[in-house]
């Protein structure tokens, strides 16, 4: 038999000194608004080698108000908001149509650092989301064109066979359109970064919008 999972969880470690700088963070220093301190600490932990940076957790409700969650690429963020993409039809297009309310995480252990972000989302014109589209590779056109996220698959095989019809119309199609993929935008009303610290001193800043369109901060207790 195996390694038991619980022995397996008691053996790891947090933050690991060989690979995790935990650097300061002064929020009296913090700018007034999230997005020039999301760009900074994002410009940061790329330089200090943190893998997929731009991958995010994306938390969604669907009709009922049951919570989803799942990995998605952050393509863009600017005063219109936290940009990704999907499948209009997609379980996750579905909810935002239902409910155009989100949360985005992402974690960065590199430097000790996580960036949470709430609020509601909008769509983006279709002539935009498909620029966006087009401006990725190849594969990413495949996999849209491929299509069908979230429907039931009968077999690896059926998948291979639209992935192989998909790749083929990419190449001789670079500007192929795909009517149901479309960006999303998340403009928040509450964001937190959150800096870890080894002796558990966590600093967690955290960002919320008033009514005038402006922001407030405070700190919270870890």
């Amino acid at each position: 038999m195996g390694t038991d999972l619980h022995e397996l969880l008691r053996s790891l470690r947090v933050w690991d000194p060989a690979v995790t700088e935990l650097p300061p963070f002064d929020p009296a220093t913090a700018p007034g608004e999230p997005l020039p301190l999301f760009a900074r600490w994002f410009a940061e932990v790329v330089a200090a080698g943190q893998t997929e940076p731009h991958t995010v957790a994306l938390a969604t409700a669907d009709a009922d108000g049951l919570p989803d969650v799942r990995i998605v690429m952050l393509h863009g963020a600017d005063a219109a908001g936290w940009s990704f993409a999907t499948h209009a039809d997609s379980r996750k297009g579905r909810h935002l149509a239902a409910r155009p309310y989100a949360a985005l995480s992402f974690y960065w252990p590199v430097l000790g650092r996580q960036v949470r972000l709430r609020g509601p989302v909008a769509v983006a014109g279709a002539e935009e989301a498909l620029a966006d589209l087009h401006a990725r590779s190849t594969g990413a056109l495949a996999a849209a064109l491929t299509g069908r996220q979230s429907a039931e698959l009968e077999s690896p095989e059926e998948l291979a066979r639209a992935s192989e019809a998909a790749w083929e119309r990419a190449g001789r199609e670079p500007d192929a359109p795909v009517p149901s993929w479309t960006l999303y935008r998340l403009l928040p009303d509450e964001a937190e970064f959150f800096q870890g610290d080894a002796r558990r001193r966590h600093l967690r800043l955290a960002y919320r919008r008033t009514e005038d369109g402006g922001w407030r901060t405070r700190l919270l207790w870890p």
